[in-house]
């Protein structure tokens, strides 16, 4: 089947139904995570300008105009909150992408929809960090939430990727499940405890927004021993995958998973001794939301449909399903 089919009308006047491919559909929901990390991205720009009340109201720029580009300050706050437009439709899309794949199934419906109602509540949230002055606990959940947005996308990518119907199976044993999912909180942990560090420095987003009340250095020192831990488990658990055995199957996940994070840490040191420059800063943004992705896919890598699991997997390892 092509990328849409309208079939018949089921009864004489009515509309014919129109139907979009599986694989059409994972296209559609590579968008949506497309767009999701994007405005992280985005966001984070507006924040490192100085731009964060660039419009000082919401839904409007401000009390005068919708629209306003007059200052660049502006421009820039205007165009992310446009953008956020983009992404709202991608999630849309993907939410009646869902409704009329050929063959549609719970686990999309639920998980676009879980999008969108993310997408809702972020932007919600970005209403409330203006009305607040761009109060660090008000910026950090913005981008926690969208974190949180990052995981459901990568979870829908690959479950629009599987067949229908399809059963699924442990790829690796319960000591590498079980580190597979430590390794996610000690992500989470790092993401977080990076946002203090932030919440602590020289971006606010504006020269009068109000900072975290925590020494800097003793707030990236505490973050620095979280990125160095996870770093640590991740290392065990690709030593497990290199001996063999089971855990060989996240093996790949993991190789991407190291190259990021190395990249992230090292980029994080960097700016932190250079002075925290705003380049490095958005780079670092980028980064975490790199990370954050590579870290759901191993989970995600822990556990294939059956028909995956069977040709990647060596002899034997089905018992661990």
């Amino acid at each position: 089947m092509g990328a849409y089919e309208a079939t018949g009308p089921d009864c004489i006047g009515s509309l014919p139904k129109v139907v979009i491919s599986a694989p059409r559909y994972r296209q559609i929901s590579v968008g949506a995570l497309i767009s999701l990390s994007i405005i992280i991205v985005s966001g984070a720009a507006v924040r490192l300008t100085n731009s964060g009340l660039g419009c000082d109201d919401w839904p409007n720029c401000n009390s005068e105009r919708f629209v306003d580009v007059s200052s660049a300050h502006a421009a820039i706050e205007q165009v992310n909150r446009l953008f956020t437009g983009v992404v709202v439709i991608a999630v849309i899309a993907a939410v009646l992408g869902s409704l009329i794949r050929e063959g549609r199934r719970r686990d999309l419906v639920v998980l676009s929809w879980l999008l969108v109602a993310g997408v809702v509540a972020n932007a919600l949230l970005g209403a409330v960090t203006v009305w607040v002055d761009l109060h660090p606990y008000a910026v950090q959940g913005h981008l926690l939430l969208s974190m949180g947005l990052i995981a459901a996308g990568a979870v829908l990518v690959r479950r629009a990727g599987e067949p229908d119907g399809a059963l699924r199976a442990s790829t690796v044993d319960i000591a590498s499940r079980r580190l597979a999912g430590l390794l996610l909180v000690g992500t989470s942990v790092a993401i977080v405890t990076g946002t203090v560090v932030t919440g602590a420095g020289p971006h606010a987003g504006d020269e009068d927004a109000v900072r975290l009340g925590v020494d800097i250095a003793s707030a990236a020192r505490i973050h620095g021993i979280a990125v160095v831990a996870t770093i640590a488990i991740a290392i065990g658990l690709a030593m497990r995958a290199r001996a063999g055995g089971p855990a060989a199957a996240i093996r790949p996940a993991l190789s991407r998973w190291l190259f990021v994070a190395l990249l992230q840490a090292a980029i994080g040191y960097t700016q932190y001794f250079t002075g925290v420059p705003a380049i490095l800063v958005g780079a670092h943004v980028a980064g975490a939301t790199a990370v954050q992705l590579v870290t759901v896919l191993i989970l995600l890598d822990t556990s294939r449909c059956r028909s995956e699991f069977r040709a990647a997997s060596p002899v034997g390892v089905g018992s661990h399903a």
